[in-house]
């Protein structure tokens, strides 16, 4: 039997890799219709199915402290972060019912399709109640679950769709700055990861004074430009299709490409690369246009120092 002096729980995990509309929404719907004395949140130090996350864990709780600290029976916990690594959901109800009675388990639609898989499902299904936030496309299958009761959410967003459209519409006003430059350090990051493949392998296949040029701050079609030379008119289309076979291994979109035997270009969007027999690079010269472009970021930078 429950002993009923201890506080009645809802617990509410997840990467909130970043927090956002739906899980406001989420903590404040579930507080105000679930019998219960408190609703914890409870950020991961690293989702159990998940190999990283986008921002450190010390971002992503700072994150929730900000959004839910304030709200009426809502408490964000660190107990997840603290322990430094991947927690299963059965070892943090344990934790939290050692001194209280957990009696709620909030998840996403999401997650029904693999529930079983979770570490100690039996467990899990016989100490506590699901609660199942409805997600857009995602039918509730509760067939496997002992006891469960459905919140509807019409709110259609996803920390990952916010990450890879890097769309901030989503949230709130008190974090967006910082999710902002966090997501911004991590493109610049896949950016630099991205040129160094590229670099790696026209250097592999024998291509010939290869440069690269940073222009994040000047204005111009792309952040990054990479000009190499080939060979002949048939080394520039092996370099080329070289290119699109590494980059389709690692899912990275070609948006526009014209190849020819003199002059290969490929557009990624943030990079554009230029691949030349050397009379044609000697010819149009774009590496003096491209280094007249960064001395000019330079020059202004130097001006304005902000």
């Amino acid at each position: 039997m429950v002993n009923q002096s201890k506080p009645i729980l809802a617990i509410f995990g997840g990467s909130f890799d970043p927090p956002h509309e739906g899980h406001q929404a989420i903590v404040k719907l579930a507080s105000k219709y679930l019998d219960i004395d408190k609703l914890i949140v409870v950020p991961a130090f690293l989702n159990p199915f998940k190999k990283t996350s986008s921002a450190l864990a010390s971002q992503r709780l700072e994150w929730c402290q900000t959004l839910f600290d304030n709200i009426p029976k809502v408490q964000v916990d660190d107990y997840e972060i603290q322990e430094g690594k991947s927690t299963t959901t059965s070892q943090t109800l344990k934790h939290f019912n050692s001194r209280n009675h957990v009696k709620y388990l909030i998840i996403g639609a999401d997650n029904l399709s693999t529930l079983e898989k979770w570490h100690q499902f039996e467990w899990l299904n016989t100490h506590i109640t699901w609660v199942i936030i409805t997600r857009e496309n995602y039918p509730i299958i509760s067939d496997s679950l002992k006891s469960w009761k459905v919140l509807s959410i019409h709110k259609a967003m996803s920390s990952t769709a916010i990450r890879d459209k890097q769309d901030l519409q989503h949230v709130d006003n008190k974090i967006k700055h910082s999710v902002q430059k966090v997501l911004q350090g991590k493109h610049i990051m896949k950016i630099e990861q991205s040129i160094e493949n590229i670099v790696q392998i026209l250097d592999q296949n024998k291509a010939d004074d290869i440069e690269v040029f940073n222009l994040e701050d000047a204005d111009y079609i792309a952040k990054r430009v990479i000009i190499s030379n080939s060979l002949n008119g048939k080394h520039t289309i092996a370099l080329a299709e070289h290119i699109k076979k590494a980059l389709k291994e690692t899912d990275e979109d070609i948006l526009y490409s014209d190849i020819s035997d003199d002059w290969a270009v490929l557009d990624l969007g943030d990079t554009l690369i230029h691949i030349m027999i050397p009379e044609y690079r000697q010819r149009y010269s774009i590496e003096t246009f491209l280094s007249e472009l960064v001395e000019k970021q330079k020059k202004n930078a130097d001006i304005d120092p902000a």
